[in-house]
C-alpha cells in the first residue's frame, strides 16, 4: 500500500485566527490533566488582574500582564502536550465566512401560502 501525503495546513492565518486558536489552545490546556495545577493559576491570575487592576501598583498595562500570563503559561506546559493539541487544532477544518448580500443568486423558495377557513 502506498502511503498518503497530508497536505500542508495554510501557514498565512490571519491576527484573528491566530488569537483564537491561542485562546482554544489555552482552554484545551487548562482541561488536560496532564499539565499541572499551579500552572493553571497563571491564566486565571492574568484574569484576576484584569478584573481587579489595582491588585499591583504602578502603571502596568492590563494587556502586558495578561500576555505574559499567557506566554508564560504555555511556555511552562509540557512541550509534548503542546504540540500534540496545537496539532489537534490545526487539523480541523475551517469554516468559511459568506455574506449573504455578495451572493449573485440568493436562495429563495418560491411558494404559496393558502388559508384554510
Amino acid at each position: 500500500m502506498t502511503e498518503e501525503k497530508k497536505k500542508p495546513l495554510k501557514a498565512d492565518i490571519g491576527f484573528f485566527q491566530n488569537i483564537s486558536n491561542e485562546i482554544k489552545l489555552i482552554f484545551r490546556l487548562m482541561a488536560d490533566n496532564r499539565v499541572g495545577w499551579w500552572l493553571k493559576l497563571l491564566p486565571f491570575g492574568s484574569i484576576v488582574y484584569f478584573i481587579f487592576p489595582d491588585i499591583a501598583p504602578g502603571p502596568i498595562d492590563d494587556a502586558i500582564v495578561i500576555g505574559i500570563g499567557v506566554y508564560l503559561f504555555i511556555e511552562l506546559c509540557p512541550p509534548e502536550i503542546v504540540d500534540e493539541h496545537r496539532e489537534a487544532l490545526r487539523s480541523t477544518i475551517p469554516g468559511e465566512w459568506r455574506d449573504p448580500e455578495s451572493e449573485s443568486e440568493p436562495d429563495v423558495v418560491e411558494g404559496e401560502f393558502k388559508k384554510e377557513e
